[in-house]
């Protein structure tokens, strides 16, 4: 097992106010422009799962999961005025858009990186020099997901010949790693068809097998903590590749790691077992 470690960042943070007063007192930030129409889903993928979402006008919708809290939500619009779009993420990080309406679209995804957020809603305490805020901790945690994210896909490694494929399309586990107190699984997805394919859902879960003759499946779902670079649509004739990431854990030789991807408004679906033994044994 190796432990990747990041050698010469320095991460220095300027305490800044993060009240909406404080915000409206500090030089104005120049908001990016986002444009959706009514034909289309436009995504956009936040860094932490979406708490509340809201537009300034009718003529713009976004909608996301209010059961459940996930990290994209989609956006449509109606001809008519610019409005605004206000997003608040599950650790109270802040992020405000233009929209705009435009019949032709050249973009419908945007992936939406921390460095966008404008603030907090939850003001940060003056007087606490020991104890560092939540929101910090969290970014830190993310930033580190994120760079070692990033050095896995760049690295060759691999766990062994994990592949299945369905009319066309491909699923590869190229490797699975370990690293302070968690599991990477670096994840392809090749579509060799002449269809794109919307991705609806890739989930892992935990199955254990019941032996004798009245044999059943019980299967438990594993929440990843941090995806990166996670796809919602791969064109015919290319590839995705990302990463989960999830807390550790081991399994006994009676249980494995089922991986199932799903497809929207389609029946490309693959469902994937992985042996207890590339669990148990990371790079």
């Amino acid at each position: 097992m190796k432990t990747f470690i990041l050698i010469g960042f320095v991460y220095i943070f300027a305490p800044r106010l993060c009240s909406a007063q404080a915000t409206a007192q500090q030089q104005p930030i120049p908001l990016d422009t986002i444009y959706a129409n009514d034909t289309k889903n436009v995504a956009l993928f936040f860094p932490e799962p979406i708490r509340q979402g809201i537009t300034g006008s009718d003529n713009f919708v976004f909608t996301y999961n209010r059961e459940k809290e996930q990290y994209f939500g989609l956006l449509q619009a109606k001809p008519g005025k610019e409005s605004n779009l206000l997003v608040v993420n599950r650790n109270g990080l802040i992020f405000s858009y233009i929209v705009r309406y435009k019949k032709q679209l050249s973009k419908l995804n945007y992936f939406i990186p921390l460095s966008n957020s404008i603030g907090n809603e939850r003001p940060i305490v003056k007087d606490s020099v020991l104890v560092k805020s939540s929101e910090e901790l969290v970014d830190n945690s993310t930033y580190y997901y994120q760079k070692f994210c990033s050095y896995l896909l760049n690295r060759k490694q691999r766990i062994g010949r994990i592949k299945k494929r369905n009319e066309g399309i491909i699923l590869t586990v190229e490797n699975i790693v370990f690293d302070k107190d968690e599991l990477y699984f670096v994840i392809k997805i090749e579509n060799t068809s002449t269809l794109d394919y919307d991705l609806n859902f890739l989930n892992l879960s935990i199955e254990t097998i019941q032996k004798g003759k009245r044999k059943s499946l019980q299967q438990l779902y594993k929440e990843p903590i941090y995806k990166h670079n996670v796809p919602s649509k791969i064109k015919e004739n290319e590839l995705a590749r990302f990463v989960y990431v999830l807390s550790k854990f081991s399994l006994s030789d009676d249980r494995r790691a089922i991986l199932k991807l799903n497809e929207k408004d389609g029946e490309r679906n693959i469902e994937m077992k992985l042996s207890h033994r590339y669990i148990n044994n990371p790079n």
